[in-house]
């Protein structure tokens, strides 16, 4: 089978910072035990989840080139994937929160290349491709759930974090792949490390810390595209990957022990535990009330908000961020200070380190992170005793306010901050107002303390009256070297025993009679003594003897 990612638009658009986690997906890799949970799975799946899944179900399964027989390639899905607009590209494991959104505000299914063992067979906690090609990908036929899946990424990679989420991240990845490798080793040190990291998820959850952005809406994204029920409350339809990829799971949440919830942007303030099934699900009537409630949500978020709350998140997610000023001016950078006024108002604000300045997404030419590596700093506000802002001036209230270039200006804000120095020349947005004046010869003071000195270069002042959005990553993705932190944890891909080699051979036998048609009885009924006697533990590998035999 071809194991090449063919070509799609899609997906040589995605910016460098993304295609640093796609992964070849070493089809060749799986072995025919892998093969035949694939088509356990699927064929207990999709003959029960024609029922009870979204009518777009069965459909997706044929438009997104997912065979109930056999594990999809890249190559294959991505073929077929292109004809309705999507991509699909592998990944090691848990990839972080922001890349994973943002992949799927590309139009990308991030789909995890590993598969779930035999003794996870009906629950895996790491994500496998059963999950991401068989749970995400068919639901994607929907226009209306296909549009809510990148709308969703575009606001979700925005989402602001916290260093908590970060560290449960790496918590819960740890868990997974721990959990995962059970069935390899089963020994007492294994054992005592799933314990370790079962402890350092329960503890991280029952920490009492305030949620940040993207725990918000991670939890949304859990209560709708990974368990999430669609239809009446009565009678639901499935069509969240966890429920439509669990063999078990797709069954009892349907049960009247599991709660049945009206989905609203409360459950964005809803736990869950992604070691265990859900006690309660929410259920959307349809798939455009997803939307509805994702354009709720964003409206509480700082990239719509701004502001000094906005700002404060960004200060306190100690990752870089941008802010957008009224000028339209954008600044990316790590924010550590900002100074409010009595009205809550961001009058000052600093970053540390690389810094750059954009413009609708684009860095301004000359104002990358080699003009402003140490920091950028800035007062914003209206002048003292002026009513009319910097922004709104024109080339007369500019003059007459002795805003000169090549000339020595002095002027103090509303806030108390004053700057003065030598006016050199000032960058216009296209509406032709002033978004940054440099100076040189340059200090800047707030009371008693000197922001600014001559000794500090040239001071870029940033012109706006207040920040109109506040968001995570920066403006323009080509400003920096977005090296995403590599997980210490990494997948582990064992060798395999003897023993195993054996039985992968069983059933590779089992397969070739049955992909050639060329059924042989007695050498069928050898085969199931041997296992009986050999590999009393492969129940998979006798149900698919007796399937040939009957």
């Amino acid at each position: 089978m071809p194991t090449d990612l063919i070509s799609n638009p899609l997906i040589d658009r995605l910016p460098p910072h993304l295609k640093q986690f796609i992964k070849p997906q070493n089809y060749d890799l799986y072995t025919a035990q892998d093969q035949a949970v694939w088509r356990h799975v699927m064929r207990k799946n999709v003959d029960y989840l024609a029922r009870v899944a979204h009518g777009s179900y069965l459909d997706g399964l044929r438009k997104t080139g997912i065979s109930v027989d056999e594990i999809p390639s890249m190559y294959g899905m991505n073929r077929i994937l292109k004809e309705i607009g999507w991509a699909a590209v592998a990944v090691d494991g848990f990839i972080p929160p922001a890349a994973f959104m943002e992949f799927q505000a590309y139009k990308i299914l991030v789909i995890a290349a590993d598969i779930r063992k035999l003794e996870n067979i009906e629950y895996t906690p790491a994500p496998d491709i059963i999950h991401e090609a068989a749970g995400h990908a068919p639901i994607i036929a929907s226009p209306d759930y296909a549009e809510y899946l990148r709308r969703f990424g575009e606001v979700g990679s925005k989402a602001i974090s916290s260093a908590h989420d970060h560290e449960m991240y790496e918590a819960v990845r740890k868990l997974s792949i721990l959990k995962e490798l059970r069935s390899n080793t089963g020994n007492t040190s294994l054992q005592e490390k799933i314990e370790a990291a079962e402890a350092d998820v329960e503890r991280l959850q029952n920490k009492k810390v305030e949620p940040s952005e993207m725990a918000l809406i991670r939890n949304l994204h859990w209560w709708t595209v990974e368990y999430g029920l669609v239809g009446s409350l009565e009678q639901p339809k499935l069509y969240g990957a966890g429920l439509l990829s669990s063999i078990g799971e797709s069954k009892s949440c349907l049960e009247d022990t599991v709660e049945k919830r009206p989905y609203t942007i409360e459950a964005a303030y809803q736990d869950f535990d992604i070691t265990s099934k859900q006690p309660h699900l929410y259920v959307t009537p349809d798939f455009a009330h997803l939307s509805e409630v994702l354009e709720e949500f964003a409206n509480t978020m700082a990239i719509r908000k701004g502001g000094h709350r906005g700002l404060q998140k960004l200060i306190n997610s100690k990752s870089l961020g941008t802010i957008e000023l009224s000028t339209g001016l954008q600044i990316s950078g790590i924010f550590t200070r900002m100074l409010t006024n009595e009205d809550n108002e961001v009058v000052y604000f600093e970053t540390t380190g690389k810094s750059a300045l954009a413009y609708r997404e684009k860095e301004l030419i000359g104002h990358g992170t080699e003009t402003h590596k140490r920091k950028f700093l800035s007062p914003i506000g209206k002048l003292k005793g002026i009513n009319l802002a910097i922004e709104d001036m024109g080339p007369r209230d500019l003059q007459a306010y002795n805003f000169y270039d090549n000339e020595r200006i002095e002027f103090t804000y509303e806030s108390g901050v004053r700057v003065e120095g030598l006016n050199i020349t000032g960058m216009r947005n296209v509406n032709g107002k002033l978004m940054l004046i440099q100076f040189t010869d340059c200090t800047v003071t707030y009371k008693d303390e000197v922001m600014f000195s001559p000794q500090d270069g040239i001071l870029h002042l940033a012109v706006g009256k207040e920040i109109v959005s506040a968001y995570a990553g920066p403006a323009d993705f080509n400003s920096f070297d977005l090296i995403f932190h590599e997980s210490d944890t990494k997948t582990v891909k064992p060798q395999l025993t003897k023993r195993e080699l054996a039985v992968n051979e069983l059933y590779q036998k089992v397969r070739d009679y049955r992909e050639n048609d060329k059924i042989n009885k007695p050498h069928l009924l050898s085969l199931q003594e041997i296992v009986r006697k050999q590999y009393p533990d492969q129940w998979l590998l006798l149900d698919e003897i007796e399937e040939l035999l009957s």
